[in-house]
């Protein structure tokens, strides 16, 4: 992570934000999943890339745990 947001790889911090997301959600810690989907999906949305739908459906599955 230090180093994507150093060299500016918004795309490969906001994917590693997501799969953290994922790593939580599978230790049911729903709380820390929130915290890392929430900014990937913020930098998703902002490159429009299409991955954004599934981060908010990772987020959205998360929320509704937790």
């Amino acid at each position: 992570m230090e180093i994507t947001e150093r060299i500016g790889d918004v795309q490969t911090q906001a994917m590693t934000l997501w799969w953290l997301g994922h790593l939580a959600e599978e230790q049911g810690e729903y709380t820390k999943a929130i915290s890392y989907l929430q900014p990937a999906l913020e930098i998703l949305q902002r490159l429009k890339s299409p991955d954004a739908e599934s981060v908010s459906a990772s987020l959205d599955r998360v929320m509704g745990n937790s």
